[in-house]
């Protein structure tokens, strides 16, 4: 081989060489049996662990098997029409942000579970403004954890927590498309000819030309009604508490009623959704204690029925696992990493907690700055800010740096921003990541300012 050749081939290897290069060296001093790396990698599986238990069955599964439907069932002309980013009029621009902003008000997600719908919706062609409103409100707004907030910590960080999330949906969303409104004019342009091409964006099969929009509104509301009933965490009393004792029986109304849409409106064969929902009955009366197994057989029985029945069930499953191969890798090293660094409820990771409170205590631009940028980077299952931003509260946090946690910390995380790096790329996910920083820094200090009033 000549030298010249020699040159060329490392060239193109040396990124190669280089990981591997660094990857040998960060395991030949791999500081184990140093306390503090041992206790933040023990803390980080645990949060692996937590994570997996509490949130890939109820709320990451679901979400995927949503995002596949939006991608098989809703043609472009559909979702560009309600969620396009190119609109001509400004009626149909606000409409579009209207529905992305409140869309997420009923989903009770976290910054992880949100990933697949925003990828679904963008892939089907919404414009970058609308999915990104959506992936911000998805995991911000919800009722739950609205009130949970308004009821825990009052109702001023509750109320500003609400209004905050929604104006922050749509201002996120309407900066990065104007940032980025060549880039999106360019996609926006392709999508359109692909569309009428009959091109790559049109689905496998045609869903919504033989089923009408109500009908696939009514298939994927029915798949949103389980996901939001079989997470639903209601509060000491009143009608959501009353919710949460009915959500089992409510999560299975739903399912059977989707069943038999399938059927009806899919062709799926009726035998095999027989079957599966056999199955799950027969998990369900034998583990009347533990949900999450009959849910699990459910969703297997599910896909093996998609999976093994050809024509558009088929093209959902194999949209499903597409999102599934390109998103859950990367959530579960993120949400590693993540507890690694920042450790896991009850446990440290290799920054210190003692750390973190003392650099959010207080009022100030400081303190706020900070408290976002925390929360930017930890993971935050649903709902569990509320507690953790209690204690902080107790330790001496001020006003201001709590709202700015709570308005950054459950829309954003480090497996968050793996993800959807891989959907928007960098440059633009550390335009929002930087974006949502600032603004809840912002937010903050004038919320910490009014309350010292």
């Amino acid at each position: 081989m000549s030298t010249e050749a020699s040159a060329v081939d490392w060239r193109s290897e040396w990124r190669g060489w280089a990981l591997l290069a660094a990857l040998f060296v960060a395991l030949f001093y791999l500081p184990v049996g140093v306390p503090r790396f041992d206790q933040a990698l023990s803390g980080a599986l645990a949060l692996v662990r937590s994570y997996a238990r509490q949130h890939v069955l109820l709320c990451l599964v679901p979400a995927l098997f949503i995002a596949g439907a939006v991608a098989t069932f809703l043609s472009d002309a559909a979702v560009m029409r309600y969620l396009g980013g190119g609109a001509a009029s400004w009626a149909a621009r606000a409409r579009a942000y209207a529905v992305a902003s409140t869309g997420g008000s009923v989903l009770a997600v976290c910054s992880c579970t949100v990933l697949p719908l925003f990828a679904g919706i963008h892939r089907r062609g919404a414009g970058l403004g609308p999915a990104v409103a959506f992936l911000y409100s998805g995991p911000a707004i919800n009722v739950m954890a609205v009130s949970l907030t308004a009821g825990v910590l009052g109702w001023r960080l509750g109320l500003a927590r609400a209004v905050g999330a929604v104006l922050f949906a749509v201002v996120l969303g309407a900066v990065m498309a104007w940032t980025f409104r060549r880039e999106e004019a360019e996609r926006t342009a392709a999508a359109a000819a692909a569309a009428q091409a009959g091109g790559p964006l049109r689905t496998a099969v045609a869903a919504d030309g033989e089923r009408s929009l109500g009908r696939n509104a009514a298939l994927l509301g029915l798949m949103v009604a389980v996901l939001v009933l079989a997470n639903w965490h209601g509060a000491a009393a009143g009608w959501t508490a009353q919710l949460e004792a009915w959500k089992w029986p409510l999560t299975a109304a739903a399912a059977g009623v989707l069943a038999v849409l399938v059927v009806r409106w899919m062709g799926v064969a009726a035998w095999k959704v027989g079957l599966g929902a056999a199955l799950t009955a027969a998990a369900a009366f034998a583990l009347p204690a533990a949900p999450q197994i009959p849910f699990a057989v459910a969703c297997l029985a599910l896909a093996a029925t998609l999976a093994s029945d050809g024509g558009e069930p088929s093209a959902w499953f194999e949209s499903t696992w597409d999102f599934t191969r390109q998103i859950v890798p990367l959530l579960f090293a993120g949400v590693f990493v993540a507890g690694l660094a920042l450790g896991s409820p009850g446990g440290e990771g290799l920054v210190p907690s003692g750390w973190v409170e003392r650099a959010v205590g207080g009022e100030g631009l400081v303190p706020t700055f900070l408290a976002a940028l925390a929360g930017a980077l930890m993971y935050f299952a649903t709902l569990t800010e509320v507690p953790i931003v209690q204690g902080l509260l107790a330790s001496g946090m001020g006003q201001g740096p709590a709202l700015a946690l709570l308005l950054a910390g459950p829309a954003l995380s480090l497996p968050n921003m793996l993800v959807v790096a891989g959907v928007l790329g960098w440059r633009k996910t550390l335009t929002y990541v930087s974006l949502v920083v600032v603004l809840s820094t912002v937010a903050g200090v004038l919320f910490g300012a009014l309350m010292a009033l």
